[in-house]
């Protein structure tokens, strides 16, 4: 099998950990990288073992695939003319800054028979993985995302840079259209909302409440889901899925509740993600998260921003 071409446009924080990624596949030649900065650029590539070029366009005719890590308002003008040649694209989260940006890139990658993988990284993570293969009916789920604030990403709302990655997960988990949207939020340290508070409610009945925050002093990262019979509880801090399930014994009048910790494989979430971009590229399969998959995220994350606005409940017709 021929190795696969790759390379990383936007090597800051983030975007650095996918070219030393790809540097250690064996089926992937790191073509090279591209960065706004010259010096930064120059560092990873030498890190990296790769070479630096000087524009996105430059690579066109040289590469097979590409991860994009930059700036979510420049997400479409980066992707475009990559998906227009049939270059398949790794794009971070969110997708665009707008469902239509969210929408053009989707109906180009469709066109041209490229393929869009979105980078939320969270449904590679292990505990996600062992949650979701024991999901059955989720009634009620709650999602606890809060962090201390750090000078990253102040550019977008927490609402797109961390509470998206748990209203991925639920949408993916609850399997349901969403009915309803309830959310309060607020700045706190930057110009947009720092910490939000969402409910949502779906056409099965299920609710999930969703709380996201980048100025809280204690770090948490926790999801909960109910269903009959059996409660879930993933840590992901820890790594640690804890599972109570009801169980009914003979001979006693009450059940008794078997208590579980279930050990999680020790996976890295971001070699996952892009080995399985990497694993669908070759296939020629759809990947996990496609473009319509982070589309929807997309949606139900600005449904939450324009309902913090109005502070009223937003009902959704199908």
């Amino acid at each position: 099998m021929s190795m696969l071409r790759v390379a990383v446009i936007g090597v800051g924080y983030l975007g650095r950990f996918h070219a030393l990624i790809y540097s250690r596949l064996a089926a992937v030649e790191l073509v090279g990288v591209v960065d706004s900065d010259a010096e930064r650029a120059a560092a990873v590539a030498a890190e990296a073992g790769t070479r630096v070029w000087a524009s996105a366009e430059a690579l066109f005719d040289q590469i097979d695939a590409v991860s994009i890590v930059v700036p979510t308002s420049a997400h479409l003008a980066v992707a475009r003319p990559f998906l227009a040649r049939g270059i398949h694209v790794l794009l971070e989260k969110p997708i665009a800054v707008n469902t239509a940006e969210g929408a053009e890139l989707v109906e180009l990658a469709e066109q041209r028979g490229a393929l869009l993988q979105i980078g939320h990284l969270e449904r590679f993570n292990a505990g996600v993985m062992a949650l979701a293969g024991r999901i059955r009916e989720p009634r009620y789920l709650e999602a606890q995302r809060l962090g201390a604030f750090v000078e990253r990403a102040t550019d977008v709302d927490v609402v797109t840079d961390l509470m998206i990655h748990d209203i991925d997960i639920i949408l993916a988990l609850v399997d349901s259209d969403l009915t309803e949207v309830r959310a309060v939020g607020t700045p706190v340290l930057t110009e947009h909302v720092d910490i939000a508070s969402a409910r949502l409610e779906f056409a099965n009945g299920a609710v999930a409440n969703v709380v996201a925050s980048r100025v809280s002093e204690k770090k948490i990262r926790r999801i909960r889901v109910f269903q009959p019979r059996n409660y879930l509880s993933l840590d992901f801090a820890e790594q640690r899925l804890d599972v109570a399930t009801r169980e009914e014994v003979e001979g006693q009048t009450r059940p008794s509740i078997l208590r579980e910790s279930i050990a999680l494989e020790a996976v890295k979430p971001l070699d996952a993600e892009i080995a399985a971009f990497v694993q669908a590229v070759a296939r020629g399969q759809s990947p996990l998260v496609d473009g319509r998959v982070g589309l929807r995220a997309l949606e139900v994350a600005l449904q939450v921003r324009e309902r913090m606005a109005a502070m009223e409940p937003m009902t959704l017709s199908h």
